[in-house]
């Protein structure tokens, strides 16, 4: 075998060392994570910072490892069957095309590939310097084809340069959905972190404490009864109203209002209950729960009273209210805390009409529509399209609601039979 052919043969396997490199490459700066490195370059690591500017180009860098790639496996499929055919004559262009296709394959493809998706953010890491000089050095012809490439799928309709609405937080909700962990804490953590992506999507009349639920005042009465009822209620806030329900005239604080009792030493007669009252803040109801939140946190407050369009007092809601809308239940010593939901020993739930959509979804993982209706009663009506009967079954979403009673038009109990997928 002569000297030429020895060259041959070892500028081949350079060559498939190359388009492995090239070949794992790609994999790597694709597939490593954006958060980590993004994390690792606020550390002050500079190859992660580097891997970051590299994929900030997405088109350059694509572009040159494509053409390194397919530059080396051509020129190495072209020296093996030059080295082929001189071995087995014409031949050689079968057994060049099979033995390629092989070692291609095998050691410049899969092989580079696994390892780098198994790696991949160290890989990237430690090959961005390499990169990097590659990109540079192919950017006139990167940059040459990523035009043509552009003009192409324009005349065809699609305009890459244009990123889709929503698609950032999409890929954030998908992350989401993909952590894994102990069922329980896994779980919790989930439903977390998506009620913090929907701060800016609900309104605050969907997570709000109806009026009708709300502990309020009535100024006109004596000081003494309006004493005792404030004292009397687990709440520290309390709305104060004057000659209609529609109309408060303050916020009652159980530490306003003890002491101005301490400073008239206890004489209840002389106290006047609009001076201790605050100044009542008033919200829309259409307002946002991030809006809402960053509203107290500039205004320090924790209690607004919502109002509608014609600004009738609908209820209110808490900066207590908004929290628990991201972490869940927060129970303390003075709630009176009333299990809306009831697990039964067969697998249905007990559920009070006033439960809201959300709250299940959050609880066990469901997927129930919330944006017509916001409470388990509201679903029933509007899915039923009638106002049902106590002892009336109907299926929806996948889940059977039997309703166990009803007040006049009002769904007060409903019980829930998840089917068998659903099940918690």
């Amino acid at each position: 075998m002569d000297t030429g052919l020895f060259i041959s043969i070892g500028a081949i396997f350079v060559l498939l060392l190359l388009s492995a490199f090239f070949s794992g490459s790609e994999t790597a700066l694709t597939a490593a994570s954006k958060a980590r490195l993004f994390a690792l370059e606020k550390e002050g690591n500079k190859r992660a910072a580097m891997v970051n500017k590299i994929r900030d180009q997405k088109d350059r860098l694509i572009g040159a490892l494509l053409l390194g790639n397919n530059l080396v496996n051509i020129l190495a499929s072209a020296l093996a069957t030059s080295v082929l055919i001189k071995m087995f004559g014409e031949a050689g262009v079968v057994y060049a095309t099979l033995v390629m296709t092989l070692l291609v394959l095998i050691f410049a493809e899969v092989l580079p590939k696994t390892y780098a998706l198994h790696f991949a953010d160290r890989m990237s890491m430690a090959i961005a310097p390499v990169i990097r000089v590659v990109t540079i050095v192919f950017a006139p012809i990167t940059e040459m084809i990523t035009r043509v490439v552009r003009m192409i799928l324009k005349a065809l309709g699609e305009d890459v340069t244009v990123v889709a609405p929503g698609t950032y937080l999409e890929v954030l909700r998908g992350a989401i959905e993909l952590h894994t962990g102990p069922a329980a804490e896994t779980q919790q953590q989930r439903a977390m972190l998506r009620s913090i992506l929907d701060l800016a999507d609900v309104e605050v009349d969907e997570i709000m404490t109806h009026r009708k639920n709300v502990t309020i005042i009535d100024a006109s009465l004596p000081m003494d009864k309006i004493v005792e009822e404030v004292l009397n209620s687990p709440y520290t806030r309390l709305p104060l109203w004057k000659d209609n329900q529609d109309n408060i005239i303050g916020v009652i604080h159980v530490k306003a209002l003890l002491k101005a009792m301490k400073a008239q030493e206890g004489e209840v007669s002389m106290l006047d209950i609009e001076a201790i009252a605050a100044e009542p803040w008033f919200i829309p109801e259409n307002i946002t729960l991030f809006d809402q939140l960053q509203a107290f946190r500039q205004r320090r407050g924790h209690f607004a009273l919502v109002v509608d369009e014609y600004g009738s007092f609908m209820g209110i809601v808490t900066l207590e209210d908004i929290l628990e809308e991201i972490v869940g239940e927060i129970e303390d010593e003075m709630d009176e805390i009333v299990a809306g939901v009831r697990k039964q020993p067969n697998g249905t739930f007990l559920v009070e009409g006033e439960v809201t959509i959300r709250d299940l979804n959050r609880e066990f993982e469901w997927d129930l529509p919330d944006e017509d209706y916001s409470t388990v009663a509201g679903l029933v009506l509007h899915e039923a399209q009638m106002i049902p009967e106590a002892g009336q079954s109907f299926h929806f979403f996948g889940l059977r609601f039997d309703v166990v009673k009803r007040q006049r038009n009002q769904i007060t109990l409903v019980r829930i039979t998840p089917s068998k997928k659903k099940l918690v």
